[in-house]
């Protein structure tokens, strides 16, 4: 049975908090990422920031605990923590040695420039280069970054399945935007190590996010550092550019979407993800939705002419037909449990049919058949019959009651994992070892 490895995907604040001190503080000095940070953050939290963001002085730690009723301290301590891992406020002593809390003064100053307008633009507008002749509309725009997405999905998967890492399977079953928030993680760890500014590309795709759809922008100004950037975004679809050289840029759906409700996104199973919010389904309708149809005989119809879609449809089922604009697939024991085999969760699979069914299989309820649905879930704990669990084992023992002493004392330690009484044989958790092992020798010392 192969060890299952599972997709580790931080949001954007847990991300935001593993940056260092001196990083989060050049970040804030950027008023769209403030703005940006500000709105992903709990609303108990927001409210705290809003109540203490045209205040001067260190309001008192008893103060801000009677913003809260006391069924609600759990709440308090989350929002605490939320804050102060972010370096969105600290903690100050006042005088007569209280302690009080004060919100960060580039993070304040730049929050109220985004709230209440003033400062730099964040964008030249491609306005002051005049009229494009080659201007591109919404609808262009989207299929322009679906296209180029599809292109490094494509590359990923390569060409034949098998080959794909446990990993690559789940990737490829996510939505394109968690696909995306992913992709974008891998790319800002590897930032720094090619001579790029962690701050600047951060801060120009919090950016991006506030950007309007359809509009051009103007890349003067921008370092070379920051041009090498918006040729990988132009690679990656975030933006479209007709030209390398070009001196305007449109941001797409991908790019606006990026940094907007990722804090609720959840890669880990058994969801993936649970609720997305409402910025997020145009680009989830863009490129995910609405294709697929599965009835009670296992036969799933994909009314689809993307090669990519339908590879993924062949990841858990037997492809039967196809035709120029549907192919006929089977879900079958072997196709289920060969992409568990490869990593894949029956969860994955059922998330993947639901998110892109149909929407004549929307309008019924629940949208997939509970048929399919559970004998999916069946076939996935035929596999799961064994459970393993590392130990260290203990046998030749001389006496049933040198046994049993030894039992009773890794039973008290909490760490007997399994015995055999008439075998004279026990097996203990690797961390309980050490402990037990001392123990049968201070009792063999004794005796």
């Amino acid at each position: 049975m192969k060890l299952r490895v599972q997709l580790q995907c931080k949001n954007l604040h847990e991300y935001l908090r593993e940056l260092s001190p001196e990083i989060l503080d050049r970040l804030y000095n950027h008023p769209a990422t403030c703005l940006a940070v500000y709105r992903e953050l709990p609303s108990l939290a927001k409210n705290y920031v809003m109540r203490m963001l045209f205040l001067d002085q260190p309001l008192p730690l008893a103060a801000v605990a009677l913003w809260v009723k006391k069924d609600s301290q759990k709440d308090h301590d989350e929002c605490v923590s939320v804050l102060a891992g972010l370096r969105l406020w600290h903690s100050q002593q006042l005088q007569g040695g209280l302690q009080g809390y004060v919100l960060n003064p580039v993070f304040k100053d730049n929050l109220r420039i985004a709230l209440l307008g003033g400062g730099k633009a964040w964008a030249d507008e491609g306005s002051s280069l005049g009229p494009d002749r080659h201007a591109r509309d919404i609808e262009s725009l989207d299929r322009y970054a679906m296209e180029r997405w599809e292109v490094i999905l494509h590359f990923m998967r390569g060409r034949e399945a098998p080959y794909i890492t446990s990993a690559g399977f789940q990737f490829l079953l996510l939505d394109t935007a968690s696909q995306l928030w992913y992709f974008t993680l891998q790319y800002l760890k590897t930032a720094q190590s090619r001579g790029m500014d962690l701050v600047e590309i951060l801060s120009f795709l919090f950016q991006l996010s506030f950007s309007t759809l359809g509009r051009d922008y103007s890349v003067e100004g921008m370092s070379e550092s920051l041009l090498t950037f918006l040729q990988h975004l132009r690679e990656f679809g975030l933006v479209f550019q007709r030209k390398r050289k070009s001196r305007r840029y449109y941001p797409t759906r991908l790019a606006i979407t990026l940094a907007a409700g990722v804090t609720s996104l959840l890669l880990l199973p058994p969801l993936l993800p649970p609720l997305l919010p409402l910025t997020w389904l145009p680009l989830l309708v863009l490129g995910d939705a609405g294709y697929i149809v599965v009835e009670t005989n296992y036969r799933i119809y994909a009314y689809t002419n993307s090669e990519l879609q339908i590879a993924l449809v062949a990841l858990f089922s037997e492809m039967l037909y196809r035709f120029p604009n549907v192919v006929v697939a089977q879900v079958t024991r072997e196709s289920v449990q060969q992409a568990i085999a490869n990593g894949i969760t029956a969860q994955q699979i059922i998330h993947f049919l639901r998110t892109r069914a149909h929407p004549v299989m929307l309008k019924q309820t629940p949208a997939l058949p509970p048929t399919i649905t559970d004998q999916i879930r069946l076939w996935e704990l035929e596999r799961d019959r064994l459970q393993f669990t590392e130990g260290v084992l203990y046998n030749q023992f001389l006496s049933q009651a040198d046994f049993e002493v030894l039992r009773d004392r890794a039973q008290g330690l909490g760490c007997l994992v399994w015995q055999d009484v008439a075998h004279r044989v026990m097996v203990v958790t690797p961390q309980g070892h050490s402990e037990v092992k001392r123990f049968w020798k201070r009792q063999k010392s004794h005796t």
